[in-house]
């Protein structure tokens, strides 16, 4: 009885001592450790009291027989959406901007509208690629008083962002995107847009499939108002159901360094797998389990053991250290409209441009290596003062000028590639009770999923489910015994029925058409409708142990040319956050050069790379084959030229 009161009371003190912590910038490294170690003790009593609380509940209370239910979850029942948009999503978390990156987002953007208001020659800029790095790097050029032309190969924009309606005027997505908000320069973006309400946050929680007990989920959650990084600690520590306490304990060693070295850490673990990482800290197999293989196919859609840790590191170092950093938004529908137009838009309104179905076929260059003019499909040719490539790295290396073609700065895009992965939507007779926001599915097959139907106003159904999964790894290179990227859309979604399956045994339908569904009882009635499958051969550049040298700069040896893209060298891996992010940083590029002011100078080149390229012939581009969405670096349903869509 006595543990079972502690909890609130140690929750009223806990919130009273972070509360006065010293969290000001002019508190020094030495009071900010202090100050955390004197809150751990609490933290864990807190947990262990919980937990105590949750076992003298049961003393003494029979246990019922186990009987079907369609959704069993530990978690409060808010976590379930009664209808769709039922009124629970948060506002924008207020911390946000009040991050030390969102503050490096902010100072960055005034450095543009600075340039905009001083005596800076106006340059005409090209930027090919009108995916999400292309078109912010366009709006922040124009928010500086240049003069950018976004061309885009597709008729949509947003290349891995981008969408599309089928025959029934339903959206198709090429992949499933959120928000989160250790994105600082995502959301500084939107607000400068003036589009922070088409941003659905939902409730602070990770919620995750339990694998041993179908039908089951369990969360992380994180309580309001308690800063970082006790409210991570305290979700993790006071979750009974995936980590033992010691398991838990045993993730300190390794994570600790990333705490008290940030960044330099971080970077140094990119030559060790994740699984690599826990054998030198000694970390126990189930976190792996639980957690790592979850966060490893949701970041990049590989396996751990082929998985940078970096990658793993720099996601939990902004979790940990932001307090609403693993917090997570979706979009109120379509990102071609609700997104990409309103960066269009603004880069029309400050004088720039957007054209669609200008898909480039070459460089031209000068004597000097400098680019003369691009070319485009149809033998449009295209003069600007600057360039920016925002083609995916995969699209980009096939286009590289034979004089350039030696140069050590572009011999290293050798080393990297785009990451396959599938997009699977699946439109049901029915609703399914699902979880209102993003689901971890640690499945064998699945990364992670989001019912739409609940998750996003423009796809509301109160009747029907939309679920969209993340289905990786699907191919060997990624950790998938399968190429499942070779299989037909019906092996695709058979084999992803059969993991819904084992999620919602209690409500997916023993359908015929569904042989993988043949185990399922006469419970489940929900059956599929309809589907869209969506390949994207060459995703996210796949962050393999190693990458981190190889990518480039932003600012290139090319006089006139800067380099845009996820895969470019920036801190936020690949993804919208790194897209974005990368844009900025090419448009600074072109701004200093423009301003004549020091750059932030180009990244060294690997000495390999230099002494490889100096013994290599030059050798004469590729070039870009096909008019079709993957020849592009898009997603496309459908193979090669059997495409339906933009």
């Amino acid at each position: 009885k006595s543990v079972a009161h502690f909890v609130p009371v140690a929750r009223e003190d806990l919130l009273s001592r972070v509360g006065a912590l010293p969290f000001s910038e002019s508190a020094t490294p030495a009071a900010m450790a202090a100050a955390r170690m004197s809150v751990i003790p609490l933290v864990l009593g807190l947990a262990h009291a919980r937990l105590g609380a949750t076992l003298l509940s049961q003393v003494g209370q029979p246990h019922a027989p186990l009987r079907p239910h369609p959704f069993r979850m530990r978690a409060p029942s808010p976590i379930y959406a009664k209808h769709p948009n039922s009124g629970m999503e948060c506002k924008t978390p207020k911390r946000i901007k009040f991050t030390a990156n969102y503050r490096e987002a902010s100072a960055l953007s005034q450095k543009f509208l600075n340039d905009a208001a001083a005596n800076i020659p106006r340059k005409r800029v090209a930027v090919i690629g009108g995916g999400l790095s292309g078109l912010a790097c366009a709006k922040y050029l124009a928010d500086a008083g240049h003069e950018p032309t976004v061309y885009e190969a597709r008729q949509v924009l947003g290349g891995k962002v981008s969408a599309w309606k089928d025959a029934d005027g339903d959206w198709v997505e090429t992949g499933l995107h959120i928000f989160f908000g250790a994105y600082p320069h995502m959301m500084n973006m939107i607000s400068e847009l003036k589009i922070e309400e088409r941003l659905q946050w939902k409730e602070h929680k990770m919620t995750f499939a339990m694998q041993e007990r179908p039908g089951e989920f369990t969360s992380f959650d994180f309580i309001s108002n308690v800063p970082a990084p006790f409210n991570m600690a305290l979700a993790i520590l006071s979750n009974t159901e995936m980590l033992s306490f010691s398991d838990k304990l045993r993730m300190v060693p390794g994570l600790l360094p990333m705490l008290t070295e940030g960044q330099s850490f971080i970077e140094r673990q990119d030559e060790l797998s994740v699984l690599q990482f826990m054998e030198r800290y000694g970390m126990p197999k189930q976190i792996n389990d639980e957690i790592f293989i979850a966060m490893g196919k949701a970041l990049d859609f590989i396996d751990p053991d082929k998985l940078s840790m970096t990658v793993v590191l720099t996601a939990m170092n902004r979790f940990i250290n932001e307090a609403d950093g693993s917090q997570t938004a979706f979009l109120d529908g379509n990102q071609p409209d609700r997104l990409c137009a309103p960066l269009a838009e603004h880069i029309r309104a400050h004088g720039g441009s957007v054209q669609c179905g200008k898909p480039i076929r070459g460089f031209e260059v000068n004597a000097d290596g400098t680019i003369k003019a691009i070319q485009l499909d149809g033998g449009e040719i295209v003069t600007a003062d600057m360039y920016v490539s925002a083609m995916p790295v995969d699209v980009f290396k096939r286009l590289v000028p034979e004089q350039w073609s030696t140069l050590g700065y572009f011999r290293q895009l050798d080393e990297l590639q785009g990451i396959p992965v599938i997009n699977v939507h699946l439109w049901f007779d029915r609703k399914l009770r699902s979880v209102d926001g993003l689901c971890f599915s640690r499945s064998p097959l699945l990364s992670v999923y989001a019912d739409m139907s609940t998750c996003c106003a423009e796809y509301a159904d109160a009747d029907a489910s939309m679920l969209e999964l993340v289905f990786a790894p699907c191919s060997p290179e990624a950790g998938s015994p399968i190429a499942w990227i070779a299989k037909t859309d019906e092996d695709i979604v058979n084999a992803s029925l059969g993991e819904l399956a084992r999620l919602f045994p209690y409500e997916i339908a023993n359908d015929p058409a569904w042989p993988a569904t043949s185990a399922q009882g006469p419970v489940g009635k929900a059956k599929l409708r309809k589907f869209a499958v969506v390949r994207v051969p060459r995703s996210v550049y796949a962050a393999t142990p190693g990458r981190n040298k190889f990518r480039p700069s932003q600012e290139t040896p090319i006089a006139n040319l800067v380099l845009a893209g996820d895969y470019t060298s920036q801190k936020f891996l690949g993804s919208m956050e790194g897209a974005v992010l990368a844009g900025k940083l090419a448009a600074e590029v072109v701004c200093d050069r423009a301003a004549a002011r020091a750059t932030r100078k180009p990244k060294p080149i690997e000495r390999s790379v230099e002494e490889a390229a100096r013994s290599l012939s030059p050798q004469t581009s590729v070039g870009v084959h096909g008019n079709y969405p993957i020849a592009f670096g898009g997603g496309q349903q459908g193979f090669g030229q059997r495409c339906e869509h933009v």
